[in-house]
């Protein structure tokens, strides 16, 4: 019996982790296109008129129907009732589906068909939804907005089932082994999606000398045809470790909505999902506008035309010098030898000074803000193996948001005060975004892999479900409070490199304050009932 366990895929390390490379392939690229036009704000005004409430109530809309018409609950149900496999791949094929939407709402087809008129004519009231203040469309919304938000609602969907699907796949190859430091290393590689999202889509957006946003998204659907194939493989794989272990689908153990009470019921369960609501809502909001507050708080000259830097080379250049980061510092962690060890992180520290040199040549805003995960790929891992190993993923939790409060304020306060110093703007912006994508990394390293320790197994896609419902939440509403509180506190302001986004860094802010607060409540929660959170993973 021994013998035909150890001949499982789930076994093999190496199987282990490519069944986690699939997953995290496919999240990078729903990653990338979660925030496709987050560096192409201004653009979006240029060419489509879209303000920043129009922009904010789009990027909003993401997550609309995860949370007021359940889908994630829904999802949820049918992860652990249809299994991983399953919902992988119709995750997968929901994404691809709101990623062709979005992407024709922003074409130059869509611009003068019937069906821009349409909605233009249409959606601005919604019953019920507009009474309670909960519309994902308004009056004046233009219609590229509407039909683009439909899209990524539709989208939002299929990103979020994913996201649950994941974190249930990765419990199942992994626990009792490297169980945090998986879900570390996946969100690693997942959020270098947002670099890369930072880097190609103005890229894109403007290859050949000539602006269409549209082709960003469309680079953007390619990559989620990606993802879709990523999900199909794993497919296989997951099916072929179930025949070997004997091991039914999830399918086989039926849900109950009573089991939804055993959750509900638990104290832990509640702070670790209001963590997480705060946490996420003053990440994943910041990010649609992080490279519009960079351009307006930084004093930023264009390249002189012709030059390499003003260049599309750059661009491909940069990407892989960033790459080489990512790479070098995320395998580090697993080197025995220290002088490979530490051969690598030194080549890692090389190369990202020569990308923020780099990025300080473009004087793009976006290229800067790109640097955000890269010191959260090499310190990940670490975070990770040091759950596993030691525990202490409240104290964690406590830190990152220590470091989410000092960060956000620093973006409110200290760096306008260098508005007009080119280098040292540019300085303090790199150290805070660096610090700021390190506090990120807190996070899943160490709330994913106590989840498990809070509900019973046979739940657990449950239990993600509404962690990610309630996460949803924040991630509704605080786009387009953003979006909302920059034009009231913007009068009169057109130009979009010009807006003060003073009010909404400290509402950022205050939300890492609640975190803190709640951080220090789960730990005393944790020592009273012993739920475990601190203790290791990996039992001696």
């Amino acid at each position: 019996m021994t013998e035909t366990v150890k001949k499982t895929l789930r076994d093999s390390a190496a199987m282990r982790w490519t069944a986690l490379l699939l997953l995290a392939l496919a999240m990078f690229c729903s990653y990338i296109f979660m925030d496709i036009l987050s560096p192409i704000k201004d653009l979006m005004l240029e060419t489509r008129g879209w303000d920043s409430t129009a922009f904010g109530t789009m990027q909003g809309s993401e997550v609309f129907l995860n949370v007021f018409v359940f889908f994630l609950i829904f999802a949820g149900i049918i992860l652990d009732k249809m299994g991983v496999r399953f919902t992988a791949v119709l995750s997968g094929a929901v994404m691809l589906v709101g990623a062709i939407i979005k992407w024709y709402a922003v074409s130059d087809s869509f611009t003068g068909s019937g069906l821009e008129q349409w909605f233009t004519d249409n959606l601005n009231y919604i019953p019920l939804f507009d009474e309670l203040g909960v519309s994902p469309f308004y009056e004046g919304m233009p219609a590229s907005a509407k039909f683009a938000a439909c899209g990524f609602m539709i989208f939002g969907c299929g990103c979020e089932m994913a996201g649950i699907t994941v974190s249930r796949g990765i419990v199942k190859w992994f626990k009792g082994r490297e169980m945090a430091l998986a879900m570390g290393s996946e969100m690693a590689l997942a959020r270098l999606g947002v670099a890369t999202c930072m880097i190609f889509s103005p890229f894109f957006a403007k290859l050949g000398g000539s602006v269409s946003v549209s082709r960003s998204v469309a680079f953007g659907v390619v990559l989620m045809c990606i993802a879709l194939i990523m999900f199909v493989v794993y497919f296989f794989m997951d099916k072929k470790l179930d025949a070997q272990t004997g091991e039914a689908e999830e399918k086989d153990d039926p849900f109950k909505i009573s089991d939804l009470g055993k959750i509900l019921t638990s104290s832990g369960f509640w702070l670790v999902a209001l963590l997480c609501v705060l946490y996420y809502s003053a990440i994943f909001p910041f990010q649609k506008y992080a490279v519009n507050m960079l351009q307006c708080n930084l004093t930023l000259t264009p390249p002189a035309e012709g030059s390499f830097w003003a260049s599309q080379s750059v661009t491909i250049v940069q990407y892989i010098i960033m790459l080489v980061v990512a790479a070098t510092a995320f395998a580090s962690n697993f080197q025995k030898k220290k002088g490979l060890k530490y051969g690598l992180l030194c080549l890692s520290i090389i190369a990202l000074v020569v990308y923020c040199y780099m990025g300080y040549m473009r004087q793009s805003a976006e290229a800067i803000f790109a640097v955000f995960p890269l010191l959260a790929v090499g310190i990940t891992p670490i975070l990770g193996s040091y759950v596993d190993h030691k525990g202490k993923a409240a104290t964690m939790l406590v830190l990152g948001s220590l470091l989410l409060i000092a960060c956000h304020l620093t973006f409110a306060f200290i760096l306008p005060m260098f508005k007009g110093s080119t280098v040292g703007g540019i300085v303090i912006a790199y150290l805070t975004i660096l610090v700021l994508g390190s506090s990120f990394s807190l996070v899943p390293a160490s709330l994913w892999p106590s989840v498990p320790k809070l509900v019973d197994a046979k739940i657990i896609g449950s239990a993600y479900a509404l962690i990610f419902w309630i996460q949803n939440i924040g991630l509704w509403l605080f786009p387009l409070l953003i979006g909302k509180v920059l034009d009231s506190t913007n009068e009169g302001v057109t130009d979009p490199t010009k807006y003060d986004y003073t009010a909404p860094l400290v509402m950022l802010a205050c939300l890492g304050v609640a975190a803190l607060l709640l951080g220090l409540v789960l730990k005393v929660v944790d020592k009273k009932k012993g739920l475990g959170l601190e203790e290791p993973n990996i039992k001696d």
